[in-house]
């Protein structure tokens, strides 16, 4: 069975700092909303402004794009002010997504991410948001998705869908947190219900699906695709 990388929890942490603190905070400054996008080899804004620019983290860099101009700055060994204000904002200024977010830590010690731990984060994310975009394509027009958006506070992509029964339940890809250090898909209902298989509601706000029961499958995105369809057919019942 595969292991996550020894350094696999302080990327994660770092990255989650990056995300909250650096590309969320400058497309706020700009554009008012801080959600973020699954990205090559990692995560990014959508573009925004007038550049149109767009601030991402692609395999150990943070890249800023803006118009026809690309700059690159490699994460590990900067300090986190420096890749705010290679973003062009300002570690100081004043900025929160709301709960869950990360404190900013010493902005002036160096940060360090591993190459096979920043390949997970991304490689699952891109797993998770082919999967949302597959399963939300497949649902009848009542269902209303919401965007999937990587939200930099809690650092998970997700989206939320309405049941023929009123309500609604949350669908998303976490490369972890605190309650879990390995990777995850999620089905949260936003109700009480837990209807069919009890095996299949296996954490307290509803399904996950890890890393470690994926990874090494022949078709992982079949199985993600699967439990995520698991959830919403269960709840429709």
């Amino acid at each position: 069975m595969a292991a996550l990388p020894g350094d696999y929890e302080a990327t994660r942490a770092t990255l989650h700092v990056v995300a909250a603190h650096v590309l969320g905070r400058r497309r706020f400054e700009v554009a008012g909303r801080f959600g973020l996008r699954a990205g090559p080899g990692g995560f990014a804004t959508p573009a925004f402004g007038e550049g149109p620019e767009t601030v991402r983290v692609a395999h150990g860099l943070l890249v800023r794009e803006t118009a026809g101009d690309a700059a690159y700055r490699a994460i590990s060994g900067s300090t986190l002010r420096e890749l705010a204000a290679f973003a062009g904002t300002d570690i100081e200024r004043q900025f929160s997504a709301g709960e869950g977010m990360p404190p900013p830590g010493d902005p002036d010690a160096p940060l360090a991410v591993g190459p096979a731990s920043m390949r997970v984060v991304g490689n699952w994310l891109a797993l998770g948001w082919r999967a949302l975009d597959e399963v939300l394509g497949g649902l009848a027009p009542g269902a209303a998705p919401a965007t999937v958006q990587l939200w930099p506070e809690h650092f998970d992509a997700g989206t939320n869908v309405g049941l023929a029964t009123g309500a609604r339940v949350n669908l998303g890809a976490s490369p972890g947190d605190a309650s879990s250090p390995e990777p995850y898909l999620y089905v949260g209902p936003w109700g009480e219900e837990r209807p069919g298989d009890p095996a299949f509601w296996n954490a307290p706000f509803g399904a996950v699906l890890r890393w470690g029961d994926v990874v090494d499958r022949s078709d992982p995105a079949a199985a993600v695709v699967a439990f995520l369809r698991t959830g919403l057919r269960l709840l429709q019942t």
